[in-house]
Order: C-alpha cells, then sequence, then structure tokens
C-alpha cells in the first residue's frame, strides 16, 4: 500500500501551501486526513484531482500562530496499514524537516530549525529498510534464492546480482523513465515467487537446471522486476525533482540493509536448524511455503489486473 504525503511550504509568515496526497486502494480513499493545530483555517476548500494511486489536494492554510513548535497530527493511522510523510519547507528554504508518521507515532512537532541533512538521512534510509521488510514478496523470492543456492561464493554472486538489477530499475522508474502499470509489475513479482517452488523442489531431489546451475542470471533478470515495484512507494510520493536523487540513493541503501539483515538472519537460523538435525518435513516447509504463496498471490493479482 502507498504511504500518504503531505507537505507544507511556509509562503509568507503564517501563511503555507498544502500538498496532500491521500492513497487510493481498490479504487477507494483511504480514511486519513492531517490535523492542522487550533487557529490554523483551510483558505476555501482543498482543490482535488486524482491519478493513479492518489487523490491530491492542494490548498493554503492558515496559521494564528504560525505552525513552528506546534503539534501536527494524522487521523485514521490507527485503523489503516499505511504510514504518512510529511515534510515542512520554512519560507528561507533553508530547513527543511522530513517525518514519517505512522500507527504508532501519528503526530510530530513542527520545528522551524532543523538539521536537514540529519532529517533526509535518517527518513529515506528507515523508509528503504522498512520497504524491504514489510514487503513480504520480495522477502519471499530472496528466501527461495537461499534455498536454491548452497555455494557460498555463488550465494553472494546471487544476491549481487540481485541487487545490482532492482538498483537499476529503481532509478529507471523512480525518474518515470519507463512507465509500466503497478498491477503489471505486482503479477510479474508473484510469477517469480511462484517460479521459485518447482526450482527448490528439483534441488531437494538433487535435479538440475538453468536456474540451478546459474542463480544469479535468474536473480538478475527477476531483480528488474522487483525493482520496478521497489520504486512505487518513492515516485508516487511526488517528491521535488532535486530530491530525488538524495532520497533514491538513501532509499536504496536502506533497502539493501534490509536484505542483508534478512539473509543473515535466514542463515543463521539454517546453520542453527543443521546443529539440531530437524526433521526433513521441517526443513522443507519453507520452500512449501514459497510455492503455495506464490501461486495464490498469481492467481489474486492476475485476478485483479485482468478484472478492473
Amino acid at each position: 500500500m502507498l504511504p500518504g504525503y503531505l507537505e507544507l511550504k511556509q509562503v509568507s509568515p503564517g501563511v503555507y501551501e498544502v500538498l496532500w496526497k491521500l492513497p487510493v486502494t481498490q479504487g477507494n480513499r483511504l480514511p486519513l486526513a492531517p490535523r492542522f493545530p487550533a487557529g490554523c483555517d483551510l483558505r476555501g476548500d482543498l482543490k482535488s484531482e486524482i491519478e493513479q494511486d492518489a487523490w491530491i489536494y492542494r490548498g493554503t492554510l492558515s496559521c494564528d500562530p504560525p505552525l513552528d513548535g506546534q503539534q501536527l497530527s494524522i487521523d485514521g493511522l490507527a485503523s489503516v496499514g499505511t504510514d504518512v510523510l510529511v515534510r515542512y519547507l520554512s519560507s528561507d528554504q533553508d530547513s527543511l524537516q522530513t517525518a514519517l508518521l505512522t500507527s504508532d507515532a501519528s503526530s510530530m512537532t513542527i520545528r522551524r530549525s532543523v538539521d536537514q541533512a540529519a532529517s533526509g538521512i535518517g527518513f529515506y534510509l528507515w523508509f528503504g529498510v522498512e520497504h524491504i521488510l514489510g514487503g513480504w514478496d520480495h522477502l519471499l523470492f530472496v528466501l527461495g534464492l537461499l534455498l536454491i543456492v548452497r555455494d557460498r561464493w555463488l550465494l553472494l554472486k546471487t544476491i549481487t546480482a540481485f541487487t545490482v538489477a532492482h538498483s537499476l530499475t529503481l532509478l529507471v522508474a523512480t525518474f518515470r523513465l519507463a512507465d509500466i502499470p503497478s498491477g503489471l509489475v505486482e503479477t510479474a513479482v508473484a510469477l517469480s515467487i511462484l517460479f521459485l517452488g518447482p526450482e527448490i523442489v528439483r534441488r531437494w531431489r538433487g535435479d538440475t537446471s538453468f536456474t540451478i546451475r546459474f542463480p544469479w542470471v535468474v536473480a538478475f533478470g527477476f531483480g528488474l522486476l522487483h525493482g520496478l515495484a521497489f520504486a512505487g512507494d518513492l515516485a508516487e510520493m511526488g517528491l521535488p525533482r532535486q530530491e530525488l536523487v538524495w532520497a533514491l540513493l538513501l532509499f536504496n541503501f536502506g533497502v539493501e540493509i534490509g536484505q542483508l539483515a534478512f539473509v543473515a538472519a535466514v542463515l543463521g537460523l539454517w546453520w542453527t536448524a543443521r546443529s539440531l538435525r530437524i526433521p526433513l518435513w521441517l526443513e522443507q516447509f519453507p520452500g512449501y511455503v514459497i510455492g503455495t504463496t506464490g501461486a495464490f498471490w498469481t492467481i489474486e493479482r492476475v485476478s485483479a489486473f485482468l478484472i478492473p
């Protein structure tokens, strides 16, 4: 699910331009709304327009006293499984505050004096980590690669190929150099997970295939698809173009941190399981989960893509 996006740009003392992107899921607007401090009034109604995945609202906010030092919150986050990125830009253009509001932390204090670099680094790094660790389809694909590849050098080569591939398409999609419908991308990601199911079984049987012999090639090919999915959240936020390069690099670095943490955790569990000599069915259980989930997601996403 796409995150919401709220941008407040100060144009004069106590006056702010408002840009509010409200995510849409299955054609319905999410029940989210910004709650401005007491003393703030919108000048007229927010003008709205619809995009593929969001409603866009624009307006002017007048606050007395000004927003500096006051609390801003987003209503509805506790009941919706998404976050909201808030950006506050002061009138002197030198102070940018970036914050991610979640169901656990749905409010923030507006501050004029903020370390812009620290604010941006912290947000985009964490957003990348959160994105990969919350993306079960991407994690299942990586888990499938780990179940197929046993050689350490080949594993390093495979994970590197996957990383390079999704980094390339993340760059392409974020700057909209290619425009592929999100439904088609999500369907292809589900197919990539389903594809690994039979390959894992072949590995168990001692058989071979192109995927087993050259997993890094398959990882690179499917990594291109996964990169398009990674880019969805970042591109749809509508960040200023001059900030995209900075955001892209930090977001991608955060994705890699999360991915490496997941790989390390899986390898640690695998080595522990080997020392405990767990039953064969339990060792093979993750492979069945990957195949079954991949099949379910493929049917679900193909249906959603073909039937509006």
